[in-house]
């Protein structure tokens, strides 16, 4: 992350993502496939780590070997060709996007951290610093219900961040910046697209 000053002289925190170039890899069509979609590839990758059904799979769009393999739904694959690059010009600066990724994992962490409680008191005899405190129902249901916010796994999930705005875009660099923070570690992988019901 980084920032960006406007010409009103706003500081705006802005996330630096690469996008593309991507290459069309696969078209996929309601007659064959029962849906329309098209498959994205990005990233190089080496030949010697790729095995062989998807050295074939990808000579059919271009000799390159890509790292990342993505579909995308379309209205009309007939629009698209195989090997096609997509590139920046689909968005617009300004405009709405809904970014995809992993979040960062955390590992097995405990409330405070995982659900934000604000844990027991810090006084002299009390055995309640960290804790959840009471989960039981009493008598009825005498159980504790599904859902209960406990201790255990954090982070490494698939979240989207919807409706996030285009600050600034540089095709020279394939590089667009995006006004806050996006899910996933630094050099993470994201998706990018623009939302379904876009205003």
């Amino acid at each position: 992350m980084t920032g960006l000053f406007t010409s009103q002289d706003r500081y705006i925190p802005v996330t630096v993502v690469k996008v593309g170039p991507c290459v069309v890899t696969q078209l996929k069509t309601m007659a064959t496939d029962g849906y329309d979609a098209v498959q994205l590839g990005f990233g190089e990758k080496k030949k010697s780590r790729t095995n062989k059904p998807l050295q074939g799979h990808l000579k059919k769009s271009g000799e390159s070997l890509y790292a990342i393999l993505r579909e995308v739904p379309v209205d009309d694959p007939g629009n698209v060709t195989l090997g096609q690059t997509v590139g920046l010009d689909i968005f617009q600066v300004g405009e709405r996007v809904d970014v995809t990724g992993i979040t960062k994992g955390r590992g097995f962490s405990g409330v405070i951290k995982r659900h934000g409680f604000h844990g027991g008191k810090k006084s002299h005899g009390s055995h309640s610093h960290r804790i959840p405190g009471s989960i039981g129902c009493s008598a009825t249901p005498a159980k504790v219900i599904k859902g209960k916010k406990m201790p255990g796994q954090y982070g490494n999930e698939r979240k989207t961040i919807r409706n996030l705005q285009i600050v600034d875009i540089r095709p020279e660099d394939n590089l667009i910046m995006i006004k806050g923070a996006i899910p996933g570690s630094r050099n993470g992988f994201v998706t990018i697209k623009k939302p379904k019901f876009a205003k």
